[in-house]
């Protein structure tokens, strides 16, 4: 299923199961999880990407591993807020993965999550390789930890 608004995607949430962050690359997914909690994300690992079907069995198979709830893909919008090509891709990557699982699937406004990503390895003074082994995974972090504090707040506001 997938909800459009974040309120609709925290309504489908099972209790105490953890959410996973997708950063959606063209040779790459970048992948973090949560907490049960909801209130940490933890970069997790990157899935070098092949075809929709492979792609799609070894996502589906590490979030059952890890017992995932639901699905934050990142949204990759333009500056100025509009919606291009890319965000035409991860849309369809949804759809497509909507028909192979039940998890709930939202998206979230990954603007600048890389170029955070990028920041915060270099202050931690990472290698440029490790960067680049690294920088999808701290990205999908980023999406994810950027929801995860969307849906504190709306928690907390009720």
């Amino acid at each position: 299923m997938i909800c459009e608004d974040l309120e609709d995607f925290a309504a489908a949430l099972p209790s105490m199961r953890s959410i996973a962050g997708l950063d959606l690359g063209t040779a790459t997914i970048g992948v973090a999880l949560s907490d049960r909690l909801l209130s940490t994300a933890t970069p997790a690992e990157t899935i070098r990407r092949k075809k929709f079907g492979l792609d799609a069995e070894t996502l589906l198979a590490l979030l059952a591993t890890r017992e995932a709830g639901g699905i934050v893909l990142g949204l990759p919008r333009n500056m100025d807020g509009s919606e291009g090509p890319r965000c035409q891709s991860t849309r369809a990557f949804a759809r497509n993965l909507e028909k192979l699982t039940d998890l709930p699937i939202t998206f979230w406004d990954e603007r600048l999550s890389t170029v955070a990503a990028e920041r915060a390895l270099l202050e931690a003074d990472t290698s440029r390789k490790r960067r680049a082994e690294v920088i999808d995974h701290v990205a999908a972090g980023f999406i994810l930890q950027g929801a995860l504090d969307r849906l504190g707040h709306m928690r907390r506001s009720l």
